[in-house]
């Protein structure tokens, strides 16, 4: 997961996708309705200023999904993205335990020293 995170672009791929709320996918037909994440294109706009999806986005994307990251399930026409929830819920644990190695503190021993 942390190489994956590694890039650059993946990384902000993956902070975009964190950070989505309440995204919309636009069909064919202009309709618009609610999505559980960001469409691919909506991604590649956002992080990649560009309305064209260049390969290599597709090929963070596949990165991502493989590290386990992030979800993408076809809906119709459209691509959704989001994080894999479970995963970040995960991530989110190790790093909030507390490890063997405590922060070092500021405290001065009191033993006359």
């Amino acid at each position: 997961m942390f190489k994956a995170l590694g890039d650059p672009t993946r990384l902000r791929i993956y902070d975009f996708l964190r950070d989505c709320c309440c995204p919309v996918a636009v069909d064919e037909e202009g309709e618009v309705r609610p999505v559980d994440g960001p469409t691919v294109g909506e991604v590649c706009c956002s992080v990649m200023g560009t309305d064209k999806i260049p390969s290599r986005l597709s090929f963070h994307l596949k990165e991502l999904r493989n590290a386990g990251l992030i979800t993408m399930e076809r809906r119709g026409k459209n691509m959704v993205c989001g994080v894999d929830r479970v995963t970040l819920a995960r991530v989110t644990r190790y790093f909030g335990e507390p490890g063997a190695c405590a922060p070092p503190t500021t405290e001065k021993f009191n033993d006359g020293s």
